[in-house]
């Protein structure tokens, strides 16, 4: 789990999150294992820093798995509505606390999160784009890569079909 998400710390420190230090926890964690590369995969955000990872760590990154994920944005207009939403996240957390989850999906209502404030740093740390690095970086992307969208799920199609366009080679 990334910083507070799951069973993963809970910083109280809100600079602790962020794309930057997401890496370098997921290459900590290579280390730790002694793995010099791996399969790098993940769904949501965790696709999302899968893509920053590699962006950061390509000679770290064996092949790429992206499961219901956006790869962010180009345009500053798209990238500040999608920030403000990430910000309206934040304070529903600090509102309503762990609860809120449960009004987003059934799979989110049965979560192992502990804590609606390290949630919220989170929102605005790491949920939060600054620039369109990632977006930008997917032709240079070499590793098999493999997106995956559900059919239903509706908010990340059209980025799918975009990621498995721009990375050469991609399935999806």
């Amino acid at each position: 789990d990334m910083r507070g998400h799951g069973q993963s710390d809970y910083p109280a420190d809100p600079s602790a999150y962020s794309e930057a230090a997401t890496v370098a926890d997921m290459a900590a964690i290579l280390d730790a294992v002694g793995a010099k590369s791996a399969v790098i995969g993940g769904l949501s955000l965790g696709g999302y820093m899968s893509l920053a990872f590699h962006r950061v760590h390509a000679s770290r990154t064996n092949a790429l798995l992206i499961i219901d994920t956006g790869p962010g944005f180009k345009k500053d207009d798209a990238r500040d509505a999608w920030n403000q939403r990430a910000h309206e996240t934040a304070r529903r957390f600090e509102t309503e606390g762990l609860k809120s989850l449960q009004s987003l999906s059934k799979e989110r209502a049965t979560s192992t999160h502990r804590s609606a404030e390290g949630l919220a740093r989170a929102a605005r740390g790491m949920l939060t784009q600054r620039d369109a690095g990632v977006i930008e970086s997917l032709p240079t992307i070499k590793v098999p890569s493999l997106v995956v969208g559900g059919a239903d799920d509706k908010p990340f199609l059209a980025a799918s079909d975009y990621m498995a366009a721009k990375i050469p080679g991609a399935r999806k």
